[in-house]
């Protein structure tokens, strides 16, 4: 049994840290309803520059800033300069180009600041606290799961309590019936994928410490299993990533404890698969639009 709340306790702080992400990915489904395969370098590239910030200041607030309006700029960037141009009416273009942007990104850091791993400041204890003589979550893990419920929270408020959020979301489904409202669609676009960077850069600040450190690809294999997480809630429900990414990281948790780290990717795998052909929108799927 004490193993069984370990492997809980464990997968929950680990959950948490794919739902972040999860939900940068949900967000950018929400604007621009599309997969953003470049999420996990973009992260990396913004975290960089809060580490940076961190070094120079000695400040994890003001990196954590740095990273957030790095993610703002370079998201808005990527939109405006790269994306706006491919053509979406066939999806497989979205996804060459992102794969292409990853190469760029990662090539880009690994010439400016090396392939070594460099160690992730956090701002609070990373050791468990105890209940009852097992180890559960840490304050940093607990910092984790605020950070994710406020961002839950706010993008829930965006998209159905203002009207940016909701040209946003309108702009994403019927472009030319936005268009034809006077909404500006390409303008939503940009803010759409801002505001996705953005929170896939404070996921990137929660995320790294927790593995080996910052590196060009420290978010490779944490975007599989984020992307797994967004799947498994509903690419377009936040909550549903919340729920989603600790799902997964239960079933991973309990996966590598009881048959074996070898065993986890195979895992995230065959999750991926059952949750595409028994429920493909997902957990938290809403009703398809009615298109007339």
């Amino acid at each position: 049994m004490d193993r069984f709340l370990f492997l809980t306790f464990d997968g929950l702080s680990t959950g948490a840290v794919y739902a972040a992400f999860a939900l940068a990915l949900v967000l950018i489904w929400r604007a621009a309803r599309l997969v953003n395969f470049a999420q996990g370098a973009m992260a990396v590239a913004t975290a960089y520059v809060g580490y940076a910030v961190v070094s120079a200041t000695g400040s994890y607030w003001l990196g954590l800033g740095a990273a957030v309006l790095a993610g703002l700029a370079l998201g808005a960037l990527v939109e405006r300069v790269l994306m706006r141009f491919v053509g979406h009416a066939n999806p497989l273009g979205d996804v060459i180009v992102a794969l292409g942007l990853v190469l760029l990104i990662q090539a880009v850091l690994g010439m400016v600041f090396g392939s070594e791993y460099r160690p992730a400041t956090v701002p609070f204890d990373t050791d468990a606290l105890s209940v009852g003589g097992i180890a559960a979550v840490s304050p940093y893990d607990l910092w984790v799961f605020g950070a994710v419920m406020v961002v839950v929270v706010l993008l829930a408020l965006l998209f159905t309590r203002t009207p940016i959020g909701l040209r946003m979301r309108a702009s994403a489904f019927a472009p030319e019936v936005s268009r034809l409202l006077g909404v500006n669609v390409g303008r939503m676009l940009t803010v759409g994928w801002a505001l996705a960077a953005a929170v896939g850069a404070l996921a990137g600040m929660l995320v790294i410490p927790t593995g080996l450190g910052l590196h060009p690809h420290a978010m490779d294999m944490v975007f599989v299993v984020a992307f797994t997480a967004a799947v498994v809630g509903g690419l377009d429900s936040p909550a549903g990533a919340v729920v989603g990414g600790l799902l997964v990281g239960l079933i991973l948790s309990y996966v590598t404890g009881y048959l074996g780290p070898d065993t986890t990717p195979l895992a995230v795998l065959v999750l991926l698969l059952t949750v595409l052909l028994v429920r493909p929108g997902g957990l938290f799927s809403s009703v398809k639009a009615r298109h007339v």
